[in-house]
């Protein structure tokens, strides 16, 4: 910041020669004039930097201590536009030039939408113009927030929208509403509630009327959409409150808090061959099987099989097939597993399964683990928070499921095990 300070100011470079130049300096900090970049070249010779608008001052001190001031360049915006002085087009120019650029930098000269799946872009911006919002208009006159309600009411299939000015580019960004499932009743009163306890950190309710804002904290089963839309009578009247019901319908984002804990044996059974082997053959034939040699032996024995269908020249395959069955004896022995690979294992396991709870749309904050072995087995527990949908649909005064259980059991806190 000082450095384009002194470029707008404009800086002369000076060399200094006299008997005592350390004099000179003196003088200089006294009546508080600036001075940098000081070097020697002698005894009797410095050189330094010093504002443009304090070299008068300078020479004048200068004087009393019998030193000469040489300047050896001049720097900054002052010196460089006093070589157009004579020049009075081209200063003008430059001037109107900048004028211009400042001038129509705040004017809209690209719109971007995002956000739309299904609503066309072309609608939106048609719908932005007929709002007076196009390509050339004055950017710092557009009421963004109005523009955004008025077409927001417009456009059905718009649950927000919200609009940002970035110099010359319009940022329009966009939520369409959520399409009824096929096969959902739109009758009756439906309300949507929270499946999981959390936070709330955004609220859109295209239907209904919303009982949490951002900030609450929610239980399970706490209503966040109500489909009872409460109509106020007049003021100073005496008529009641009526309610009109609707099928509620929205989007409700929140932090949650997930605990899910799973479990696997650090043993596992494998098999240790005997070396004993058994050997059978059959025959099928239409569909019907002759066994020719051998039977299954009993016992833990392991099972493999090979078939060769006949075949004639110039006829090809026969529905005779002979089939060689192979048994091998084999024992069970306990094999211990490695509790690294096991635990990376579960949590990866773990991942993947919040990741499924929470949906595509849900995002993983902070995710943390806790091992332990109980009773020859390992225990991961995966502590995550997340930001999630925690919105669903459940009919008023129907018998609904309960709500997920929480092994905290603290209010804003979601758990499950699994």
């Amino acid at each position: 910041m000082k450095r384009l300070m002194n470029l707008l100011r404009g800086t002369v470079a000076l060399c200094v020669t006299g008997p005592f130049p350390e004099r000179l300096l003196n003088l200089c900090a006294q009546h508080r004039l600036d001075f940098w970049r000081l070097e020697w070249l002698d005894d009797h010779t410095v050189r330094c930097t010093a504002r443009r608008s304090q070299f008068r001052r300078l020479e004048a001190l200068a004087e009393r201590v019998e030193c000469e001031i040489s300047v050896e360049q001049r720097r900054g915006l002052p010196d460089f536009l006093l070589r157009f002085r004579a020049r009075y087009a081209f200063l003008a120019g430059l001037a109107l030039a900048l004028g211009a650029v400042a001038f129509l930098s705040r004017f809209v000269l690209t719109i971007q939408v995002s956000g739309n799946e299904r609503l066309p872009t072309a609608v939106i911006l048609s719908q932005l113009r007929q709002l007076g919002v196009y390509p050339g208009v004055y950017g710092p006159g557009i009421d963004r927030q109005q523009v955004a309600q008025e077409a927001q009411l417009a456009l059905d299939d718009l649950a927000w929208m919200g609009i940002n000015l970035h110099g010359t580019r319009l940022e329009v960004s966009v939520r369409e509403t959520i399409p009824p499932a096929a096969g959902v009743d739109e009758s009756g009163c439906w309300d949507v509630v929270a499946k999981t306890a959390g936070l709330i950190t955004h609220v859109e309710a295209e239907r209904g009327q919303a009982k949490v804002i951002e900030g609450d904290t929610v239980a399970a089963g706490e209503v966040l959409i109500a489909g009872n839309v409460a109509m106020e009578p007049p003021e100073y009247s005496d008529l009641p409150t009526r309610y009109f019901p609707t099928h509620a319908r929205g989007r409700v984002w929140a932090r949650t808090w997930r605990t899910i804990t799973a479990v696997i044996p650090l043993t596992a059974q494998g098999k240790d061959y005997t070396g004993r082997e058994r050997t059978g053959w059959s025959l099928t034939a239409a569909g019907r099987r002759l066994h020719l040699w051998g039977c299954e032996p009993e016992g833990r024995w392991e099972q493999t099989s090979s078939a060769h269908q006949a075949a004639l020249p110039g006829v090809g395959r026969l529905p005779i097939t002979l089939r060689r069955e192979t048994w091998r004896e084999y024992a069970l022995t306990s094999v211990p597993l490695n509790r690294e690979a096991a635990q990376t294992l579960l949590q990866q396991r773990l991942l993947v399964h919040l990741k499924d709870v929470i949906g595509p749309e849900g995002e993983i904050v902070t995710e943390d683990y806790a091992a332990q072995v109980e009773g020859g087995s390992l225990k991961v527990t995966l502590l995550a928070e997340c930001r999630e949908e925690i919105g669903r649909e459940r009919e008023t005064g129907a018998v609904t499921d309960g709500p997920e259980p929480e092994e905290n059991g603290k209010t804003g806190r979601a758990g499950e095990n699994t």
